[in-house]
């Protein structure tokens, strides 16, 4: 039976969100594997026992051992939520070690994974995105009146590497703005501050089978808070609604757009796609390569809605990669 390492964990504030997505794939991992989870700290590289135990992994060639016996991973997926995994780091790696993984590739990663690169990119293939500052030194004064004259308020401070919506803030106030701005520079080493979307958050997962490109049903996202932030995300206080409350012509459009965006940065296995429906038209708000997964997460209401079990999933795309 071929071992998988679903690699976890990480260096950033969504280690347990992570550890908490691992933990449902390898849960329902298809039967033809035997599915491990391989958590990443600073310390070094473990294996999760079946009885909660860790032993240490050989980072070098994926190898463990176990009452004596060497075992070695077949295959790896990446699956941690931000530093080093969601922004290819990992992946570089693995395939500098010749490592065979299901993921997007560490180009598409990265890419991806900085807000504000990955959305002039796709703005330069033309696609919609929300008008933007771009902050790179958290040490450089910012005139928090010039933003607002450029982008009127309400605004959305993001550090642009990172996930979960750590360090993210909805702005109402000039005077909310620093502080904003440096709490993003807290979590990130670069931040952009986007203008209002006015409209209906929606999200769309995609991956890729034996048939091509496929798109789930859409989420709705309706939050009880200011925007679709940690708390809503993984406490409860957001109603994710699937199918979304928008028209067929308007969802077929939104998956059109979510599969040409796959390809187009060359996406593999599972990523998300989160919009913004600004008067019918969608803006993109991110493309999240690694999304979560865990029993609260979207993507999984996602599956379950189009009557496959995550099991079946993970099957197609295992299928489809090798």
């Amino acid at each position: 039976m071929k071992k998988v390492g679903i690699i976890c964990g990480g260096f950033s504030s969504e280690y347990e969100i992570s550890v908490l997505s691992a933990t449902t794939i390898r849960d329902n991992f298809p039967d033809a594997y035997e599915a491990y989870l391989v958590f990443l700290r600073k310390e070094g590289w473990f294996v999760g026992m079946k009885d909660g135990t860790e032993v240490e992994m050989d980072s070098t060639n994926f190898t463990f051992s176990v009452n004596g016996k060497e075992h070695k991973f077949d295959l790896a997926i990446v699956f941690i939520h931000g530093d080093p995994g969601e922004n290819g780091k990992i992946q570089a790696y693995l395939e500098m070690i010749d490592m065979p993984y299901i993921n997007s590739g560490p180009l598409a990663s990265q890419l991806s994974f900085d807000k504000w690169f990955c959305n002039q990119f796709l703005k330069g293939f033309g696609y919609a995105v929300a008008d933007s500052v771009y902050l790179t030194d958290a040490s450089v004064k910012v005139d928090a009146l010039q933003i607002i004259d450029q982008l009127g308020l309400p605004v959305f401070v993001k550090p642009c590497d990172s996930g979960s919506s750590y360090g993210i803030a909805r702005v109402d106030d000039l005077d909310e703005l620093i502080p904003a701005i440096s709490a993003a520079f807290a979590e990130g080493r670069t931040v952009i501050i986007e203008s209002f979307l006015d409209g209906t958050e929606v999200t769309c997962g995609v991956y890729r089978n034996e048939n091509g490109v496929i798109a789930l049903p859409l989420v709705e996202i309706v939050t009880e808070n200011a925007f679709f932030d940690y708390e809503a995300k993984y406490e409860g206080l957001s109603e994710e609604i699937v199918p979304a409350r928008i028209s067929q012509e308007l969802t077929e459009k939104v998956q059109e757009i979510s599969r040409n965006i796959y390809e187009l940065l060359q996406l593999r296995s599972i990523a998300r796609i989160d919009f913004m429906l600004v008067k019918g038209e969608p803006c993109i708000i991110e493309v999240n390569t690694t999304p979560g997964f865990s029993k609260e997460s979207i993507v999984p209401k996602m599956i379950g809605a189009t009557g496959i079990t995550i099991k079946q999933f993970w099957t197609e795309i295992l299928k489809a990669e090798f």
